[in-house]
């Protein structure tokens, strides 16, 4: 499903992808792209917890307005 979606959206074949892949992997190295996933990984869970505690303030306002009518 998402190699699908990636070959729809960027129009990327097999080929391209795993040459895309060696390419990251010569500039970074084995070791360092663990640890930069790890870190997106951590950047991505930081942005859905903001983004969830944004949406929980929302209904939290809503509802105390609603009362107040």
């Amino acid at each position: 499903m998402t190699k699908s979606i990636i070959m729809g959206m960027f129009g990327l074949g097999g080929t391209e992808l795993i040459v895309i892949m060696l390419i990251v992997l010569l500039l970074f190295g084995g070791k360092k792209i663990p640890e930069m996933m790890k870190g997106l990984g951590r950047g991505i869970k930081d942005f859905k917890d903001a983004s969830s505690g944004t949406n929980a303030e929302k209904n939290e306002e809503t509802s105390s307005v609603e009362t107040k009518l």
